[in-house]
């Protein structure tokens, strides 16, 4: 599950790592993102709860600004 900074939620499929750049649905980008004028996540933190016979993993989601998002893409550039 990812959690957005607004406080909304969202299942996915896929596991995630600290630091990784995510679209707006959770999907990982890969760099050079096409370009800084998109809407993109870094994953902050990582928790897991445990119930019973199950784990829920929740993937914490901050905003990247453009100003962030333009100073990645001229680091790897």
């Amino acid at each position: 599950m990812i959690a957005y900074p607004e406080g909304d939620e969202k299942e996915i499929e896929h596991e995630l790592t600290v630091n990784q750049l995510v679209d707006l649905n959770g999907g990982p980008l890969r760099l050079p993102l096409p370009t800084s004028r998109m809407i993109v996540y870094r994953v902050w933190k990582v928790s897991t709860r445990q119930e019973r016979n199950t784990e829920e993993i929740t993937y914490h989601l901050e905003l990247v600004t453009r100003p962030e998002l333009e100073s990645i893409e001229s680091g790897r550039g």
